[in-house]
Order: structure tokens, then C-alpha cells, then sequence
């Protein structure tokens, strides 16, 4: 059963930075350093938008308002994913999910497509 461990989520002002962790547990590192995974974001009411992708080639796919400000990455020792995020906006203010992929996946950008496998969320807050 692979399940996804969010955390490093908080309250920030804006301009300042977060760095999310997503810990996969239930999967080989072989297995995950291969696979696609993701994060998402919503805020009530709205649709799970994604924010940034990486896929089974290692392609990184980011909406357009997160480019140049976030980055996405896998650890190279464990299977853990992350997301780095600097000059944090307001509008980043939303619950941040991590998605992994099963299936070795190239291309899909940041459809939510193969991604089967979510985290219980982490809060992101951003204070003007």
C-alpha cells in the first residue's frame, strides 16, 4: 500500500519561502526514483489545480504563476519528494497535495492523469 506523507507547510509573509516534503512510503527507491509524481493545490470551493510535475524522465512541468519561484525535486537517497517555494505570493495561499504516479509515465504535463496515489495535504498560508 504506498502512501504519501505531506509536511513543511505553515504561515508566511509574502516574499518569504516554504520547502514541502512528500515521503512516499510502500514503494521500492528504484521504483519511485522512476516514477511521475506531483503537487497540487486547492483552496475551497475551487478545482485541484497542478502546480508542478516531474515525470519518469525527470521532465519538470510548473503552472504558469509558480515559474521561476518554485521548484520541484526528488531526493536521490530516499524516496522523497520535494517542493521549494520562494517569494511566496498571497495568492499561493491553498492546501498543497503530493501525487504519485504507479506507472512509468513520460510527457502528461500536469494532468492528473496516472496519479493514483495521494497525501492528506499540507496548509500553505501567505500574509500580505
Amino acid at each position: 500500500q504506498v502512501q504519501l506523507v505531506e509536511s513543511g507547510g505553515g504561515s508566511v509573509q509574502a516574499g518569504g519561502s516554504l520547502r514541502l516534503s512528500c515521503a512516499v512510503f510502500g514503494i521500492t527507491y528504484s521504483t519511485y526514483s522512476t516514477r511521475r509524481m506531483g503537487w497540487f493545490r486547492q483552496v475551497p470551493g475551487e478545482e485541484r489545480e497542478g502546480v508542478a510535475t516531474i515525470d519518469s524522465a525527470g521532465m519538470t512541468t510548473y503552472t504558469d504563476s509558480v515559474k521561476g519561484r518554485f521548484t520541484i525535486s526528488k531526493d536521490n537517497t530516499k524516496p522523497t519528494l520535494y517542493l521549494q517555494m520562494n517569494s511566496l505570493k498571497p495568492e499561493d495561499t491553498a492546501m498543497y497535495y503530493c501525487a504519485a504516479d504507479p506507472t512509468f509515465r513520460v510527457g502528461y504535463a500536469l494532468s492528473r492523469v496516472g496519479f493514483d496515489y495521494w497525501g492528506q495535504g499540507t496548509q500553505v498560508t501567505v500574509s500580505s
